[in-house]
């Protein structure tokens, strides 16, 4: 770094606001900020790491004046490329904004900064008989601050809901400048327009998160874990609506299609069966009296012509080993094809079968392999691709095939995007799903919240066409 640059030249001002060990201008150092887990990448012309609030309002306020692009990031692991800065400038990393600042286990709340991992998060209200419903499959790496700005979720939303379901407030600093504090410390108030749910789920493009009070919930007294195999799909995804038809709602109910089944197996130890055409992984909870019955009701629920097996894992080791092998799935996709496409569409219950029964068609047209699994209770699917997008044939096919199966969603009253966010991987297709005037006043809000435009650019809303 240049040390005889004028006192008020970016760099400097950076330094004085960071120190030396919170501040990185050096290219190879910058380099791994540039990424996020879609191995999406631009490089970064500075890194800065956030310790309090201030500092960031500082940093905002510099970005403005000196019209510099901010990108804030955690840990890195979304996949749709929304923390990839775009426009170089300035990366935010807030991983060490880590602190948990008070857990209130009377009002069943916690106050945390946007850097404490959720696993982190976990460990810690569970001291106190809570937890914190957002489970992401990526808990143990993925940060809070993360799970609020892509709004993810994982399993137990299927009951507990999403991020902004278990949310009560935040301090925020818009892209103008401004801070605010949203919410209430309370479960139930309607004073004023919910800026809070509003920028949660927004990407970074409204505001940069520097604490967050979350709303927690009792830790459940028993878990029974259910297994139930399938020949086709077909049967599992109209067990899918059956179970969810019934009034015991399962805390987490999982899919697994057949093709994905067999490609975990080299990465489970669980005994799964090679006939496999869809499996369901279903978690209930509750009181202990009651789960007896509530096995008995998902049961029937999932009994159809299709079911090969239901069975309830008994140890606790079979139970870890099941989850193991959903948690397994990315990384053994991620080794068969390295690059492949992964987009989390929801449609709603009911229309699970239809969709699945798209994407066979879709798969024999393009001839593209197609590995579904996630979140079924909401209808959460996760849709693979397995490609190699370097192969010009191969990528063409795949653009074609995903233009299909984002328009199928659509069809169907579904979204393109459950928890893994729009970035700029789905940017360009928002606007199939939201109407004209719906995305005019969003952009407008874009402007008020960040008038010049500096935090995340050209990301979440598509580029406006002048």
């Amino acid at each position: 770094m240049n040390n005889n640059l004028p006192p008020d030249s970016p760099i400097q001002q950076l330094t004085q606001i960071f120190g030396s060990n919170g501040l990185l201008t050096d290219p190879a150092e910058c380099w791994s900020y540039g990424y996020d887990n879609s191995k999406k990448h631009a490089q970064p012309d500075a890194v800065v790491f956030a310790t309090e609030h201030d500092q960031v309002l500082q940093l905002i306020e510099l970005c403005n004046k000196n019209n510099i692009a901010l990108v804030a990031r955690g840990r890195g692991s979304g996949t749709t490329g929304a923390t990839v800065p775009l426009k170089k400038g300035i990366v935010l990393s807030l991983e060490r904004m880590n602190k948990i600042i008070n857990i209130d286990p009377d009002n069943r709340v916690v106050t945390a900064q946007p850097g404490v991992t959720n696993q982190e998060l976990q460990q810690a209200v569970a001291e106190h008989g809570f937890f914190w419903p957002p489970d992401p499959t990526s808990a143990a790496f993925c940060t809070i601050g993360g799970n609020l700005a892509y709004n993810s979720a994982g399993p137990r939303a299927v009951k507990y809901g999403t991020p902004r379901e278990n949310i009560l407030g935040l301090k925020a600093i818009t892209g103008k400048g401004d801070e605010l504090i949203t919410g209430t410390y309370t479960t139930k108030g309607v004073v004023g327009y919910d800026l809070t749910r509003l920028i949660v789920g927004s990407e970074g493009t409204l505001a940069v998160i520097t604490e967050a009070t979350l709303k927690l919930t009792p830790l459940p007294e028993d878990k029974r874990v259910l297994r139930a195999i399938y020949d086709d799909m077909h049967s599992a995804a109209k067990a899918v609506s059956a179970i969810m038809a019934q009034p015991f709602t399962p805390c987490a109910l999982e899919f697994i299609d057949g093709t994905a089944i067999n490609m975990v197996r080299d990465f489970s130890k669980a005994d799964l069966p090679q006939n496999a055409g869809a499996m369901l992984m279903i978690e209930i909870d509750g009181p202990t009296s009651s789960l007896a019955d509530g096995v008995k009701k998902i049961e029937a629920a999932a009994t159809n012509s299709g079911l090969l097996s239901f069975i309830q894992p008994k140890t606790k080791d079979e139970i870890a080993e099941l989850w193991a092998t959903r948690k397994a799935l990315s990384p053994a996709l991620r080794n068969v094809a390295p690059k492949k496409i992964n987009e989390d569409v929801v449609v709603p219950v009911s229309e699970i079968p239809t969709l699945i029964d798209s994407l066979e068609q879709l798969s024999q047209k393009y001839e593209i392999k197609i590995v579904n699994f996630g979140h079924a209770g909401n209808g959460n699917i996760h849709v693979n691709l397995l490609v190699d997008p370097d192969d010009p044939v191969q990528a063409e096919n795949a653009d074609k095939c995903l233009d299909e199966v984002f328009t199928t969603v659509i069809e169907l009253n579904g979204t393109i995007s459950g928890e893994h966010g729009v970035g700029i991987a789905k940017r360009d297709f928002v606007d199939r799903e939201i109407p004209a005037n719906a995305l005019n006043y969003m952009y407008d809000i874009k402007k008020i919240f960040d008038p010049n435009g500096i935090l995340n650019a050209d990301k979440t809303l598509p580029l406006r066409k002048l």
